[in-house]
């Protein structure tokens, strides 16, 4: 998982320029109105555009809103995660900066998380706590996923659900933890080379997410568990807004299962994370035409207001980098002690990388 923190002249170009980012943001909208284009003009959709012009305005501003908190506890959990000393503009421009690169440069994450590292190892963070704390984030915030997905479908299983596709996927999100969790005993014994590495610093990630998933830790909690059920909440809020939601137990296990499709490299996941959106939700009941307005709706906020602050944050972020104390004296206090001279701020780091 070192490979987040790569050597320092290969990592430069992590930062996009301003004119990828706004090809990015242009092919983004172009394909989310040609979906609306489609909504509204093709034949066999006339229940989906009557679903969404009756739509209630309120709860469609609820889902904004909530969309809003979705990414800002994105940035509470990525500071408490990385270095809770972090000053909160650094954290909320580089958390979404990352939460932008997920949109506009899906990779499952990852490049989010690639970009985020970068930024940090330019304020100094040391490159062994970067690879860690990178595994310890995403462990974190997918393990909320997959407990979602145990508990919906228990729930589900006893409801009376088909066993297929209620405890089915329970039985496996139950098998990844377990496996995750498995993972820092089974690399426990030192292996050379690059898959020695890349073991060791799993394991070294998972056992610091367990760390911080502890109670003393309630903002990491705090934003991890947000960062998802804000936005369920949500898609949530776009059905309210049709007047037809669905049990919260099938609502939240189609979620977890929909986002697998965003997992398809196009730019958003548009396409991906839709089709199995709706698929997951029409799998478990809910009628074809309704669960494809409320997806149309919910994906509007979900795409654009991340990409829209998120490119803002990107622009930004060179200056904020140029400008933020080193990160190494307020992360890792042994190395105040050790070097007390380092607390100097440094030159800038975008304009030297150059």
């Amino acid at each position: 998982m070192s490979t987040f923190v790569a050597a320092e002249p290969a990592t430069v170009d992590l930062l996009p320029s301003r004119r990828r980012l706004a090809l990015r943001l242009a092919l983004v909208m172009a394909v989310l109105a040609a979906l609306a284009f489609a909504v509204s003009s093709l034949p066999g959709l006339g229940e989906v555009r009557a679903r969404l012009s009756d739509a209630s305005p309120g709860w469609l501003a609820a889902a904004a809103m909530l969309q809003v908190l979705s990414c800002l506890a994105f940035v509470v959990a990525f500071r408490g995660v990385f270095c809770r000393h972090l000053p909160w503009r650094l954290s909320y421009e580089v958390g979404m900066a990352a939460q932008g690169t997920n949109v506009l440069l899906p990779s499952g994450g990852a490049g989010g998380l690639a970009l985020a590292a970068w930024a940090l190892s330019r304020t100094g963070m040391p490159t062994e706590r970067l690879a860690r704390r990178t595994v310890a984030f995403y462990v974190l915030t997918s393990s909320v996923n997959f407990l979602t997905a145990v508990i919906a479908g228990v729930a589900l299983a006893l409801a009376g659900g088909a066993l297929l596709w209620t405890a089915g996927p329970a039985l496996a999100a139950g098998l990844v933890i377990g496996a995750v969790l498995a993972l820092p005993r089974l690399a426990a014994r030192p292996r050379a080379g690059r898959r020695g590495q890349v073991l060791t610093a799993l394991s070294a990630g998972i056992g610091d997410a367990v760390r911080l998933a502890r109670p003393g830790n309630p903002l990491i909690l705090a934003g991890a568990i947000g960062f998802m059920v804000f936005d369920l909440l949500a898609l949530g809020a776009a059905f309210a807004a049709l007047g037809a939601l669905p049990p919260l137990g099938v609502l939240a296990m189609a979620y977890v299962l929909g986002q697998l499709g965003g997992l398809i490299p196009l730019p958003g996941g548009v396409g991906g994370a839709d089709g199995g959106l709706i698929a997951a939700l029409a799998l478990y009941g809910t009628p074809l035409g309704t669960a494809a307005a409320a997806v149309l709706a919910y994906r509007a906020f979900q795409l654009g207001l991340p990409a829209l602050l998120g490119a803002l944050a990107v622009v930004r972020l060179p200056r904020v980098l140029d400008h933020a104390p080193d990160v190494a004296t307020l992360c890792e206090p042994r190395v105040r002690e050790r070097a007390p001279d380092a607390c100097a701020r440094r030159e800038p780091r975008v304009a030297a990388a150059a």
